[in-house]
């Protein structure tokens, strides 16, 4: 569902309030030393929700809003990824997110006069999916079950299930056939 959010509103004023305290959350789990539970700890402080404990948070970790990013079980996220979340990020389980991948939900607008207002689009990462290092998803992006992207890849456009993508912009280069799930 896309929405959008534009500066000076009652709404962007109250997201501005989140992000503030996020940002001092952010700071204190990259600057510190912790254990992954602490990591977890933390990181569920920034989502509001609990972060199960076989998901696993490789620091630095970055997010913009937190609120809006939701993390499913037995997730990998390796150093350095950014979750621009704020129209939304859903990540299932065994999901994996190599170094330094960018998320965003978030886009702003073409025209000038509007260009600081904002434009929401959510980003779902389907069960079992494989993002490799420095791959950016754009706003409104779906990524189905068993997809790999490859690493460099900047997703536009969804991603089939079992599909394997690459390139800029990403496209399908196989397709990965016999899963466990194909053999039932």
């Amino acid at each position: 569902m896309q929405s959008k959010m534009d500066l000076g509103t009652a709404a962007y004023d109250g997201v501005e309030e989140i992000v503030a305290k996020n940002q001092r959350l952010v700071q204190q789990l990259n600057t510190g030393i912790h254990s992954a539970n602490e990591v977890l700890s933390i990181v569920s402080q920034i989502t509001n929700e609990r972060i199960d404990g076989s998901t696993e948070i490789r620091l630095p970790f970055q997010t913009d809003f937190g609120r809006n990013l939701h993390i499913g079980k037995k997730v990998f996220i390796n150093s350095g990824s950014m979750f621009v979340d704020l129209g939304g990020i859903y990540i299932g389980d065994h999901v994996l997110i190599g170094p330094n991948v960018t998320i965003a939900s978030v886009n702003h607008r073409l025209e000038p006069s509007e260009r600081r207002n904002l434009d929401l689009d959510s980003v779902c990462i389907h069960n079992n999916a494989w993002l490799g290092a420095n791959v950016t998803v754009t706003p409104g992006v779906i990524i189905g079950e068993n997809a790999v992207v490859a690493a460099g890849a900047v997703v536009t456009r969804d991603v089939p299930p079992n599909a394997v993508v690459a390139g800029i912009p990403a496209r399908v280069i196989k397709v990965i056939k016999n899963t466990k799930e194909d053999q039932k």
